[in-house]
């Protein structure tokens, strides 16, 4: 854990500063990526020089903008609160003419993460700050992610790190005082983009889905041996489906460090 760690500061540190930028900024949900992200870049940069934002939604928890106002005191990184309401408010009166009542479905939830991309670029413009994206592997390989959302960013720090992997790696980040809030290890994973929306409503448990990525991606395995190691014909079916349908999405995202 501790040699991958900081491997992840040190592949930070190089592509940043080779990229000409010696400040970062990165959004902060509330939840266990983006805080490792954070805790990342601030051991490789310095703390002087990352910048946190929190963007709260009408869906957003207020223990998720107290978790990220706390780790950045933490860090001592600079942290800013943007809420996005009453722009996806407008956008959704905007967009009304067109979409009338058609129910909402993935349409608003995305709305909701380009909202908060464009925030970031901006800042990012304005600040000459390299956007750091925050999806791990396990999501990124699934497509449990928004194009033009929250992949918006220079770089992906944690795109080759599966979800189990970010638990180890956030507690070694706090191995010597508690850096990341205890709510972010305990409270269930959630985009916060609906209401009381969790992860699992989409994937399966992040152990049975890393495990399948791990055989098909990694050990490029066949459906047939990752179904005979244990896993269910349909659920196999279902998450190799994704992997492949979701390639154009990865395409498009930030360079990762691998």
């Amino acid at each position: 854990t501790a040699k991958i760690y900081q491997a992840l500061v040190m592949g930070t540190r190089d592509y940043v500063r080779k990229c000409g930028f010696e400040k970062v900024l990165i959004g902060l949900s509330g939840g266990i990526d983006s805080a490792l992200v954070a805790c990342i870049a601030a051991q490789a940069l310095g703390p002087a020089n990352v910048m946190g934002v929190t963007m709260p939604s009408p869906f957003s928890s207020p223990g998720s903008i107290g978790d990220s106002r706390q780790l950045a005191k933490a860090l001592g990184i600079q942290f800013e609160e943007i809420p996005i309401t009453p722009l996806f408010e407008q956008a959704l009166g905007t967009l009304h003419p067109l979409f009338g009542d058609l129910p909402k479905d993935s349409t608003e939830e995305n709305l909701q993460a380009r909202l908060r991309g464009l925030l970031l670029m901006a800042l990012s413009n304005k600040f000459n700050r390299l956007v750091l994206s925050t999806g791990n592997k396990s999501e990124l390989a699934v497509g449990y992610c928004t194009l033009y959302g929250d992949m918006c960013g220079g770089l992906a720090v944690i795109s080759d790190v599966p979800k189990g992997m970010v638990y180890e790696l956030a507690r070694f980040a706090n191995r010597k005082e508690v850096i990341i809030p205890e709510a972010v290890f305990t409270k269930p994973p959630s985009a916060e983009l609906r209401p009381n929306q969790t992860d699992q409503d989409s994937l399966p448990p992040y152990e049975t889905l890393d495990a399948i990525l791990r055989l098909y991606v990694e050990e490029n395995q066949p459906p047939s041996k990752i179904e005979k190691a244990g896993f269910e014909h349909g659920l196999v079916r279902e998450i190799l489906g994704k992997i492949n349908q979701n390639e154009y999405k990865r395409r498009q995202m930030a360079p990762g460090l691998d």
